[in-house]
């Protein structure tokens, strides 16, 4: 009898990049991926609808967004050898800190800012976050911001440490709008965007599939 081999699943999750660089500055793994998602789409139109001359215009990429749960579970973390200390000491606070983290500045950048305003610095530049990538597979890696982000603790050790929680995730698709086309992000982004292209040409039904023998009125 031969053994069946399951296809190892690929495991979605966020990476953290430092912009000007590029370096990898951190993987933060989804224990479980998302069992639903959800993807909302709106085209940017002309401004002025009424214009019959602008009625068929796009003024840039459609704005994106994604809304997905994501779960963890210290538990079924424990028979991995390389997190059994960290998870036994700390439950999930480490996974839940780096995910916090990837859209809170530094103490060393509150500091800084601190200091320059302290020296009567006016014009003081916002902090700059990482590059934030959301990794759902090889075919989908999409620069984003997040846009709202909510921890559902449902179980705790003894210490009050989480053991099981559920993060709801927002996140925007950043465009060459947002990012321009020379940079990291922008280039992620057309490559997004070829993707969904090639994916769009391998569709090639024809008239007859609606019940059209020709384009009516041509």
């Amino acid at each position: 009898m031969t053994a069946r081999i399951t296809p190892k699943t690929a495991r979605g999750g966020f990476v953290l990049v430092e912009p000007k660089m590029g370096r990898e500055k951190k993987v933060i793994t989804f224990q479980y991926n998302p069992d639903t998602l959800t993807r909302t789409l709106r085209p940017q139109t002309a401004d002025n609808p009424g214009d019959r001359l602008e009625s068929l215009r796009l003024k840039g990429p459609a704005q994106e967004t994604y809304k997905f749960d994501a779960e963890f579970d210290a538990a079924d973390q424990l028979d991995q050898p390389d997190r059994y200390r960290i998870v036994a000491e700390h439950g999930l606070h480490p996974i839940l800190a780096a995910l916090e983290m990837s859209f809170s500045p530094t103490l060393k950048q509150l500091t800084g800012e601190n200091d320059d305003a302290r020296l009567g610095l006016i014009d003081i530049a916002p902090v700059q976050a990482p590059l934030t990538l959301l990794v759902l597979g090889t075919k989908r890696v999409l620069p984003v911001r997040i846009t709202e982000f909510s921890v559902t603790e449902e179980a705790f050790d003894t210490a009050l440490n989480p053991i099981r929680a559920k993060v709801s995730v927002g996140a925007q698709v950043l465009s060459v709008d947002d990012l321009g086309f020379d940079h990291r992000g922008g280039q992620l982004y057309l490559r997004h965007q070829t993707r969904r292209e090639l994916f769009a040409d391998l569709v090639t039904d024809s008239l007859g599939a609606v019940g059209l023998p020709s384009l009516p009125g041509v």
